[in-house]
């Protein structure tokens, strides 16, 4: 199965560099412009808008080495996609949301259009690296190149965009992709999308293909469960326990999905992605 999918991913250094978040060229955008409810994830409420207090001067987080400890595990997860320097240094050319009440309110507001712009960039561009979608491969470029050129427009052009009939549209093409790809010999092609798994006993479960598309799979035990190839895009993963599981060229996971879960030294994740510092060396 590995030889399905390309094993080396310059991507990640090349076209998915504008997608890394680079905090030091923001404006602690996130920390402003997303609201978030006392909760697991947030030890307090806080509207959209409203800089958070653990925000400094300098854009820095005060609590930043403790924010588990402090209650904030979902600040942990997070990622922009480079949303962040692209809305604070080519949006709005640098000009910081302090001395303006009005570019602050429309910088809380552009934000979460270019974030969600951003993360269908990065789910292109992965699509581009499958070899059996290659059929798709033109489609999905211009894809990608019309999302990149709508993530570029001014403040009041993304206002006025419409996100969800573009993610509509896209993820057509991704969905597309994702079928090509798990529908390979070898691969059981389970259709679990969107399922309640809250909890759900998967260990040792062959999940190899399978549909996991928004699948609510918070708390679930998927130890040593066989993910190869399948399909995690907008799987919720908050603490799942992936010990021992094998994620080896699982399509559309993200750093954040792998960073809210459980894992240990003997999950093998997807290439590019990064082992969490919070997994365990073992289970």
């Amino acid at each position: 199965m590995s030889g399905k999918r390309k094993e080396t991913e310059p991507f990640l250094g090349g076209a998915r560099r504008n997608l890394l978040a680079d905090c030091a060229s923001c404006f602690g955008l996130c920390c402003v412009a997303l609201p978030f409810s006392a909760s697991a994830d947030f030890a307090f409420d806080k509207e959209a808008g409203q800089p958070c207090p653990h925000l400094q001067p300098d854009f820095r987080c005060s609590v930043h080495r403790h924010l588990r400890q402090r209650g904030f595990p979902g600040c942990t997860v997070y990622d922009c996609f480079g949303a962040g320097q692209q809305v604070a240094q080519s949006t709005f050319a640098g000009l910081d949301w302090r001395q303006d009440r009005g570019r602050a309110q429309q910088m809380a507001a552009v934000f979460p259009v270019v974030r969600a712009l951003h993360e269908l960039l990065w789910y292109l561009t992965e699509a581009l690296t499958f070899d059996l979608a290659e059929p798709l491969h033109a489609a999905i470029g211009a894809a990608r190149d019309v999302t990149e050129g709508l993530s570029g427009r001014p403040a009041e052009a993304l206002l006025a965009l419409d996100v969800d009939a573009h993610r509509a549209g896209v993820n057509v093409l991704l969905l597309e992709a994702s079928t090509v790809v798990r529908s390979a010999p070898g691969r059981a092609t389970v259709d679990h999308r969107g399922a309640v798994l809250v909890g759900a006993r998967l260990a040792r479960a062959d999940l190899r293909g399978a549909s996991l598309r928004g699948a609510l799979l918070v708390g679930a035990d998927l130890r040593g469960a066989d993910l190869r190839g399948a399909d995690l895009i907008g799987a919720d993963l908050r603490g799942a326990d992936l010990a021992g599981a094998d994620l080896t060229g699982a399509l559309f996971v993200v750093q954040a999905q792998l960073d809210a879960a459980r894992g240990d030294g003997t999950t093998r994740i997807p290439a590019g992605r990064a082992r969490p510092a919070t997994w365990s060396a073992a289970h």
